[in-house]
């Protein structure tokens, strides 16, 4: 953000990635007060009680059925008509008798005096009519993608189609020598804080190594 160069002879990129929100002022209000992005980090805060969860792709019924593991109600809102997750995930979610899918709606907000108790929807009825929803819920999950902080390499290492940086399967070499990527930043599936660790130890020895190689 300065003025200030910093020279090196190897670089690890561990910029990570950033969960997607739908922009929602009152997403911030209760970011940690029962909005969360991910479900496997936080779904045991709300066993036995009842959540959402926003998205109609893989990653949202994943999270929907682990829930339905713990909580004991889950809905999933979803805003087409129909689901983008596989056939498999698509049937196993809707054949999961405390998962409920809303199609068609939408969140406007979300609401609670403290923590979040509830959330507001609208549903979208066709021919240009649409119905207020509201539902109790105690947890708020977002399950719409992630956006990957590569803006920093963009146009200089090897990106993805999702603009993740691609590395040499079972390193963390990138398309440039010298330069490695852990974390997020280049991990599309797993995105937990234990396997953004693991690579960060596969980098370092991958970087380790190339300066003993290349003194």
């Amino acid at each position: 953000d300065g003025s200030k160069e910093v020279y090196a002879e190897t670089l690890i990129i561990a910029t990570g990635a950033t969960a997607k929100y739908l922009g929602l002022p009152s997403e911030v209000k209760y970011r940690g007060l029962g909005v969360s992005a991910c479900a496997t980090c936080d779904g045991f805060f709300y066993r036995k009680k009842t959540v959402a969860v926003v998205g109609g792709g893989d990653t949202a019924c994943e999270e929907a059925l682990y829930l339905s593991t713990l909580c004991k109600q889950v809905y999933l809102i979803v805003r087409r008509d129909v689901l983008r997750a596989s056939q498999v995930m698509q049937e196993r979610v809707l054949n999961k008798e405390n998962i409920t899918v809303l199609f068609k709606h939408q969140t406007l907000g979300l609401t609670g005096k403290f923590d979040l108790d509830g959330a507001d929807l609208v549903k979208n009825k066709g021919e240009e009519t649409e119905e207020n929803v509201h539902i109790d819920i105690d947890g708020f999950f977002l399950a719409i993608g992630h956006h990957p902080n590569t803006e920093l390499v963009a146009g200089k290492l090897a990106l993805d189609e999702q603009g993740y940086i691609v590395t040499v399967a079972g390193t963390s070499k990138t398309s440039c020598e010298g330069i490695f990527a852990a974390g997020d930043v280049c991990d599309p599936h797993y995105r937990q804080a234990i396997v953004a660790a693991g690579s960060g130890c596969i980098a370092a020895l991958d970087a380790e190594r190339f300066l003993q190689a290349n003194k």
